[in-house]
């Protein structure tokens, strides 16, 4: 292991001190910055270099510099949240030889009062803070470093002091030696292409950062609303893949982004004019995808050309946050707390809705099938119609369970497939049933007085909210001034309907109450029909199953009220046989379930920790759904049928 670097003579301290203060104009001139704070001064940026002696053995050597300090000791710490997920992470625990000088040179002893904490007293006004951090996971969370590259989350990275929160950053980057790697970054670029710049505290925190010898492609959207906006976006993909594949991926992205603009009308303004996406699609990466202000991670452990669609859906996702959540934002995550889990009870529209639209506008670009669209669709209100958790739970609760889930760790077991329904799920299929809702509110008859008017769809409402919650922006980069509440939403919906019952009716019902939107009357006005999946099939309560030679052993819990679950049967037991029947596959319990009735009263032996037992189930009929077309029904939509279809499901952008 190389050692920490020495303590440094005061001329190269004051040399640093010089560049930093040179770049922190840099960002006056960028954008708008924050006034100073509590012990210190306005243009004191804290300076961070980070360096990777030996990326083979996956830790980043990191050192704050930070002058202007009152005489009180330097509290440094460790964020144990990071933006764009929920729950409690652990940062610290890879942290480790740290270490802190004065502006002299002399060593001070950094005290860790708390797991996330060290203190540094007797200081001379500056202190150069040093740490090692290990990481070794590539994903939307964590660090990853190795030989290939430095793929850096920055709160599972940087330190940062208490009282210097509002205070501009320096970071410099620092390859390792005979490696010619770039860097891909939504932090503020300078004139040196390894030293960037974030404003505060808030953005320096939401900027991750791709450091190796990438790929990139950079293209340009027009403003639909500014004729002179045309914001670049830079794809920055670290991959073993062809340019080719870069080529088509690259394509895409822009054909989708050309897409979801009409959703708003207009792009945010991105402070430093570019938006990065941040791709590594390699088998050391963990399949992931995470949101930031200007720029999006994803992480893919297979190759680009096996994992282009996939990619893609997390692509669309990821960059509707852009308005929805980066700047549309529930006042209980503004501002984000660094040091805590961040529950909200929002989520259904700020996670939920983005589902909806990743999909949705994936199917306007032409760049998914529409049996995939109807299958993802019909998928998910079965999901939130047959799942216990509802009973128990609604929307928004589900909303406030995310810092328990996301990305959450326990080692105890627990019963979410009965407690629990992802809050991305349900908040699609809110997000899917109020579009619809409102355009059959909205659609007329050839015989209607206003006929021809344009419905009011979910459109519309997302751009109300943007107008009134996200376009506004904030003083500060990074910050957004006005965040809304659950009442803001309702308030927002009653006047764009102008229909408060209505507004009243759809939260009362759906959002904060347990109900399911009927959804075949709405699919119908598409031309779509919602049946059963498989007529004349019998069902045990869709239960997770691992085959081998003794049976199919019941592998999550049993959900509540099924048949299996009537029976008596839980997780862990092993299904030996059902009505006589041995079950060795997913085939051969299918062709069982296939030959009995609906409401058949059968005998089923099983195992539970390696006891025989039998008992009585009563199987019922297969209650999943599924989404057809009127044309592979020998059908044909009705001319309004397939003018709300296309209204629907096709470019407003003109591809």
């Amino acid at each position: 292991m190389t050692p920490t670097r020495p303590p440094r003579d005061r001329a190269l301290v004051r040399r640093v001190a010089g560049v930093a203060a040179v770049v922190a104009v840099g960002v006056a001139l960028l954008g708008p910055r924050p006034g100073g704070q509590t012990g210190g001064h306005a243009l004191d940026p804290v300076l961070y270099e980070l360096s990777f002696p030996e990326p083979e053995h996956r830790w980043m050597q990191v050192e704050v510099t930070v002058g202007g300090l009152p005489a009180e000791p330097l509290s440094m710490r460790m964020s144990t949240a990071s933006p764009g997920r929920y729950a409690r992470h652990a940062f610290a625990k890879n942290v480790f030889e740290v270490r802190a000088f004065d502006g002299e040179g002399n060593e001070l002893d950094p005290v860790r009062s708390e797991m996330a904490r060290w203190d540094v007293a007797g200081h001379d006004g500056t202190v150069r803070f040093t740490y090692k951090v290990f990481g070794d996971r590539v994903d939307g969370t964590y660090l990853g470093i190795d030989v290939t590259h430095a793929h850096l989350n920055m709160p599972a990275s940087l330190m940062w002091g208490v009282g210097l929160e509002r205070r501009p950053a320096t970071v410099r980057f620092e390859p390792p030696a005979g490696h010619d790697w770039q860097v891909a970054t939504q932090l503020y670029p300078s004139d040196d292409p390894l030293t960037f710049t974030a404003p505060n505290l808030e953005y320096l925190l939401d900027s991750p950062a791709e450091l190796s010898a990438f790929v990139e492609r950079n293209f340009t959207v027009a403003d639909p609303a500014n004729a002179d906006h045309a914001p670049t976006f830079r794809l920055a993909l670290h991959h073993d893949g062809t340019d080719a594949e870069l080529d088509r991926f690259a394509g895409d992205i822009e054909r989708m982004v050309t897409e979801m603009v009409t959703v708003f009308g207009e792009f945010p303004s991105f402070e430093t004019g570019r938006y990065t996406f941040i791709v590594d699609a390699l088998p050391t990466a963990s399949g992931d995808a995470m949101e930031h202000r200007n720029s999006a991670v994803l992480a893919s452990r297979a190759a680009l050309r096996t994992d282009h669609r996939r990619l893609l859906g997390s692509v669309s996702h990821e960059f509707f946050h852009v308005w929805n959540v980066e700047r549309i934002r529930p006042r209980s995550l503004e501002p984000f707390d660094f040091e805590d889990v961040n529950p909200s009870g929002e989520l259904w529209l700020a996670e939920g809705f983005t589902n909806y639209y990743g999909v949705l506008i994936l199917q306007r670009a032409g760049l998914a099938d529409l049996g995939n669209t109807l299958g993802r669709f019909v998928s998910t209100i079965d999901t939130v119609r047959l799942g216990p958790g509802r009973q128990f739970r609604s929307a928004v609760d589900m909303s406030r369970m995310a810092p328990f889930t996301d990305a959450a760790s326990a080692f105890d077991r627990t019963n979410w497939g009965n407690l629990f329904i992802s809050y991305y799920t349900w908040g699609e299929t809110l997000g899917l049933g109020l579009d619809l809702l409102l355009r059959v509110r909205g659609a007329r008859g050839p015989n209607d007085e206003d006929a021809g008017a344009r419905a009011v769809t979910l459109d519309d409402y997302m751009q109300l909210l943007w107008q009134r919650f996200g376009r506004p922006g904030g003083a500060v980069p990074g910050v957004v001034d006005r965040p809304y509440t659950q009442a803001d939403l309702r308030t927002a919906l009653a006047e764009l309907t102008g229909d408060r019952a209505f507004a009243d009716d759809f939260f009362d019902r759906y959002v904060e109450g347990h109900e399911v939107i009927d959804y075949a009357p709405l699919f119908e006005r598409a031309g779509l029909v919602l049946r059963p999946r498989a007529p004349g099939q019998t069902w045990l309560g869709s239960p997770s199953l691992r085959f081998d030679r003794g049976g199919a052993r019941i592998v999550a819990p049993v959900l509540f009220g099924s048949p299996l679950y009537d029976a008596g049967l839980e997780r862990d037991d092993m299904l030996v046989s059902i009505d006589g029947q041995t079950l060795s596959s997913a085939g051969r319990l299918d062709a069982v379930l296939g030959d009995l009735d609906d409401g058949a009263r059968v005998s089923v032996v099983y195992s539970r920790r390696g006891e025989r037992r039998t008992t009585q189930l009563t199987v019922v009929a297969d209650p999943t759904l599924e989404l057809v077309p009127l044309e592979q029904l020998d059908g044909r939509p009705t001319p309004e049928q397939q003018r709300f279809r296309d209204d629907w499901l096709g470019s407003k952008a003109g591809l």
